[in-house]
C-alpha cells in the first residue's frame, strides 16, 4: 500500500507543478524595440529629406517649421516602447487546479480501480500472498513436468521435479520422479533419504521394503548422515528390531547437544526403543535403559506387570481454532487431526481429516484408525494429539501451517482438548 500511495502522490505533485506554476508566475511582455527603431529610422530619413528641400528652396520657411514639428512629434511617439500590461498571477485558476486535480484523480480511482486492496486485513494480505506464491510454484512445477515429458532423458530435471513435488507435499508424484531420476541420484545420500521419506509418506508412513533399502544405500555412502540415521532407526523401530534402532539413534544423538530440541527428540526415541527392548527381554523398563539418556523420559510399566490386559486403543476429544487465527484460515482448508507416540518416532499413529468450517470438531481414534496394520497402538503408553490446518491439503507439515498440540496423555484418555494456536515457522 505505501509504495502505491507514494508513487501516486509524487505523480500528482508533478502534474500540479506543471499546471499551477505558470499561472502563479508574473510575466511582462518585452518592449517592441525592433518596431520603434524602424519608425525612428524612417522619420530620420524624412527629416534629412526635409532639410534638403529647405536648402534647395523647394519649401518655404513656414512650411519647413510646420513639417519639422510634425516629424519631431512622430519621432517622440514612436520612440516610446509599447509594453504589454503586466500579467498578474492567476491565483484563482491555480487554486482551482490544486484542489480539483487530486479530487478528480481519487474519484476516478474509486470508480475504476480497486481501493480495497490499499488496506487489506492482515490475514487476507498474508493469505493472498501465500496463494499467489503457491500458485506460481505450482505453475512452474507444471511447466517443468511438461518439458520433461518431451525430454525424458533429462535426469537432472527429473531430480529437480522430484524435490519440487516434495516441497508441494505431493509425495506420490515425487516417488515417480525420483524413480525416473535414479541414475542421476546415484549414491547421493541426501537424495536417497528424500526418496525414502517420500515413499514412506506416500504409502501410509511405513518404511518397510524399498524405503529401508534406500536408507541403507545412503548410510553405506555416508554412515553419519543425520536424516538417514533417523529414518534407519525409525525403520528398525517399526519392525521391532530394538537393538538396531538404538544403535542408529545413539549415533544420531552424538550430532546434537542434549539440551537442544533435536537432542531431546532423539533422547525420547532412544528411551522408547530401550523400554521396548526391556519389555521383549522381560526386564523392567528402567533396567534396560541408560539412566543418563532417559532421565527426562517417564518410565512406563508394561500392562502385564499389573496383571491386567492391555487397554484397547482409544482417544477422544475436541479440536478448536484460536479466535486470533481465524482470519488466517479459509473454511475449506484441510484439518489433519493426528496422534503420535509421546516418546517414539514422529510418524503419526492415526490420522483423521476434517475442514476448518467443521471446527470445533470432535474426534475419536481406535485400533481401526491405525496407519500401519501391525501397529500395537494399545501398548504405546502415552501419546500426543495434534491438529494442523493445511492450505495445500497435503498431510506433511509446511511452513505457515497452523497447528496445536496436546500434552502427553495416556491411551484411553477422553475429553482431550486441542487448540490450534500457533503457526509453523
Amino acid at each position: 500500500m505505501s509504495s502505491f500511495v507514494v508513487a501516486a502522490t509524487v505523480l500528482t505533485v508533478l502534474t500540479l507543478a506543471l499546471l499551477v506554476l505558470p499561472l502563479l508566475r508574473k510575466r511582462v511582455a518585452p518592449p517592441r524595440a525592433t518596431q520603434s527603431e524602424a519608425s525612428v529610422a524612417v522619420l530620420r530619413d524624412q527629416m534629412d529629406e526635409l532639410e534638403r528641400d529647405r536648402a534647395s528652396g523647394a519649401i518655404g520657411a513656414q512650411a519647413y517649421e510646420a513639417a519639422r514639428r510634425g516629424l519631431k512629434l512622430r519621432t517622440l511617439e514612436d520612440a516610446v516602447p509599447e509594453t504589454a500590461a503586466s500579467d498578474r498571477p492567476h491565483a484563482v485558476p491555480a487554486i482551482a487546479l490544486a484542489v480539483l486535480v487530486p479530487l478528480v484523480a481519487a474519484a476516478l480511482y474509486a470508480w475504476l480501480g480497486t481501493p480495497q486492496l490499499l488496506d487489506p486485513q492482515p490475514g487476507q494480505a498474508q493469505a493472498g500472498a501465500k496463494h499467489i506464491e503457491a500458485g506460481q510454484m505450482e505453475a512452474a512445477v507444471a511447466r517443468l513436468a511438461q518439458r520433461l515429458e518431451s525430454n525424458p532423458d533429462d535426469l537432472q530435471g527429473w531430480a529437480m521435479l522430484a524435490r519440487s513435488y516434495r516441497v508441494l507435499g505431493r509425495h506420490d508424484a515425487a516417488v515417480i520422479a525420483y524413480a525416473r531420476a535414479e541414475k542421476q541420484i546415484g549414491s547421493d545420500p541426501q537424495r536417497l533419504t528424500e526418496w525414502a521419506e517420500s515413499l514412506a509418506l506416500a504409502s501410509g508412513g511405513s518404511l518397510a521394503g524399498k524405503p529401508a533399502e534406500l536408507v541403507a544405500r545412503a548410510l553405506a555412502v555416508d554412515p553419519e548422515n543425520g536424516q538417514a540415521l533417523a529414518l534407519a532407526g525409525a525403520a528398525a523401530f517399526e519392525r521391532k528390531d530394538w537393538p538396531v534402532a538404538i544403535a542408529h539413534w545413539e549415533r544420531l544423538a552424538k550430532q546434537f547437544a542434549p539440551e537442544s530440541e533435536q537432542g531431546e527428540t532423539v533422547a525420547r526415541s532412544l528411551a522408547a526403543a530401550r523400554e521396548e527392548l526391556g519389555k521383549a527381554r522381560g526386564l523392567p523398563a528402567a533396567a534396560s535403559a541408560k539412566p543418563a539418556t532417559i532421565a527426562a523420559a517417564p518410565a512406563r510399566k508394561p500392562a502385564a506387570e499389573a496383571g491386567k490386559p492391555a487397554p484397547k486403543f482409544r482417544l477422544a476429544g475436541t479440536v478448536s481454532l484460536a479466535p486470533t487465527l481465524r482470519a488466517r484460515a479459509s473454511p475449506e482448508d484441510a484439518v489433519f487431526i493426528f496422534a503420535r507416540a509421546a516418546g517414539g518416532p514422529p510418524m503419526p499413529l492415526a490420522v483423521v481429516r476434517k475442514t476448518v468450517k467443521e471446527l470445533p470438531a470432535e474426534f475419536a481414534f481406535d485400533e481401526a484408525s491405525a496407519m500401519m496394520a501391525d501397529a500395537k497402538l494399545a501398548a504405546i503408553g502415552e501419546v500426543v494429539v495434534g491438529a494442523r490446518i493445511s492450505r495445500s491439503g497435503k498431510a506433511n507439515p509446511q511452513s505457515g501451517d497452523l497447528q496445536g498440540l496436546s500434552r502427553p496423555v495416556k491411551v484411553g484418555a477422553t475429553g482431550i482438548k486441542v487448540v490450534i494456536d500457533s503457526a509453523l515457522p
